[in-house]
């Protein structure tokens, strides 16, 4: 017979069947107990305190980011109201009639800063609004006079041409005829006179001084009509410019305003008002004997 190799043992052979599955049971069980442990811990006044303390600090730096700044009053004061119901509904809690009363003064006081702010915010809003729309009127009536001044410009420069076509034609003929008259040769033998000629030359040249005459009152009476508009239109152009500066001045004026949160002073110092009571009844009540319940 030859040699027969032993079978090896496996390595998990011997092992306790099912110690993993124990060792996870206890494991279970003490998490679970654990659990209960923290459930069942009760918050010490400290703890409590510690919270709302910590909580009233964040609420008082608060910032709101967007304006208008009035419609995050009511959000936020119901926040610091929460707050402080939470704390006094907890079981570890007693308040005593001098935080009421303090919590009750400090929140009264602060709704009506609020809404003083509120109104005043929402006013300059509203100012804001009216005034962009007076500058947008205004911007429009610059571009309304910049267009009737270029039309009645355009339709006088139509009527000057109208007027003058004619003169400057007559003009043109008179020359013509000057000049012929000029470039004729008088004589006996000719059928034309000296005499003649000259008094052709006289009637053609006063005729000529006549047009042109016409033709200067006709260009003066159109550009004094010309200067009268650009006076009014420069007239009613700078007003208009005047009006724009003023709106955009006070729009930036009040813009500057409502663009800070004035409200932050006021939160800061009544989360810290709160704080101080809060404070103050922890005192009262280390100092207060054991024996005394507090109502």
């Amino acid at each position: 017979m030859g040699f027969q190799p032993r079978a090896r043992t496996p390595r998990d052979f011997g092992r306790r069947p099912g110690k993993n599955k124990i060792q996870t049971k206890l494991g279970k069980r003490r998490s679970g107990t654990d659990r209960r442990l923290e459930e069942e811990h009760v918050a010490t006044l400290a703890e409590v305190s510690g919270r709302v303390l910590n909580s009233l600090s964040r609420l008082g730096d608060q910032r709101f980011a967007v304006a208008p700044f009035y419609e995050h009053y009511d959000r936020w004061l119901l926040n610091v109201r929460n707050v402080l119901s939470e704390f006094e509904a907890n079981s570890a809690v007693t308040v005593d009639d001098k935080f009421r009363e303090e919590r009750s003064r400090i929140l009264s006081d602060t709704e009506l800063t609020l809404n003083d702010k509120r109104v005043r915010e929402a006013s300059n809003h509203e100012t804001v609004r009216k005034l962009n729309h007076g500058l947008l009127d205004a911007r429009s009536l610059l571009a309304q006079t910049d267009r009737e001044y270029a039309a009645r410009i355009s339709d006088i420069a139509g009527k000057r041409e109208r007027a003058v076509k004619p003169v400057v034609t007559n003009l043109g003929r008179l020359r013509e005829e000057l000049n012929r008259i000029a470039h004729m040769r008088a004589g006996f033998l000719r059928g034309t006179s000296k005499k003649a000629k000259a008094e052709k030359t006289t009637e053609t040249t006063q005729k000529l001084d006549t047009t042109k005459e016409e033709l200067t009152r006709i260009e003066k009476s159109f550009a004094s009509d010309q200067e009268k508009l650009k006076k009014e239109y420069q007239r009613r152009k700078q007003n208009i410019l005047e009006d724009i500066a003023r709106y955009q001045k006070e729009i930036e004026r009040i813009d500057t305003g409502i663009q800070a949160d004035d409200s932050v002073d006021a939160r800061h110092a009544t989360c810290e008002a709160l704080t101080n009571a809060l404070n103050l009844m922890l005192q009262r009540k280390q100092s207060a004997p054991e024996n005394v319940s507090e109502s």
